[in-house]
């Protein structure tokens, strides 16, 4: 049997396109891939789909949902709002059924302005990817973002730290998964 790539996906939650968490996110996402040897899969940037994102049915929605339910690995990534996550990543995850996201490994990683959020990674946006069938093995990333000029060295930190964990989850590439 045909030993498939690992797959790894980008959302990202920022009503602001090409966003800093986008960036961070990504980072992130090339660790992982250098790490167990991953393909990256183009970015999710809901931005890119927001005034779509209350239509039903859309098929470019339906797409990316599909996407990011097929994926081995997602990092899924947004700006800290109100101690929790956008609602623009909230409408997009309101969109997937229980368990949406089951057999998906998730990375979950917010950015702020400051660390008195720094737990909303862990209580808010963890919970929802669980809810939603999700693996959660590492801790969420909380990155501020006045430390852009550190993020190389913050991100490595996290994934020296976290993506031991995330390799034991994933293992060597999915035999026969049909991803």
């Amino acid at each position: 049997m045909e030993v498939a790539a690992v797959e790894v996906t980008v959302v990202v939650g920022n009503p602001k396109s090409r966003s800093r968490t986008r960036e961070i996110a990504e980072a992130v996402a090339e660790f992982v891939i250098e790490r167990i040897g991953a393909r990256l899969a183009p970015t999710i940037d809901l931005c890119d789909v927001s005034g779509s994102m209350f239509r039903w049915p859309d098929a470019t929605l339906e797409n990316l949902e599909n996407r990011l339910a097929a994926t081995d690995i997602a990092v899924v990534a947004s700006p800290t709002y109100k101690a929790a996550y956008t609602g623009l990543l909230k409408a997009f995850l309101d969109r997937f059924g229980n368990n949406g996201l089951a057999g998906v490994t998730a990375i979950p990683v917010m950015t702020g302005a400051g660390f008195q959020h720094a737990l909303a990674v862990e209580t808010s946006l963890r919970p929802v990817l669980v809810e939603l069938g999700a693996s959660v093995p590492t801790r969420g990333l909380y990155f501020e973002i006045s430390r852009m000029d550190q993020m190389s060295k913050t991100v490595e930190r996290w994934a020296m730290d976290n993506l031991e964990t995330c390799d034991a989850i994933v293992g060597p590439a999915r035999v026969g998964a049909g991803r």
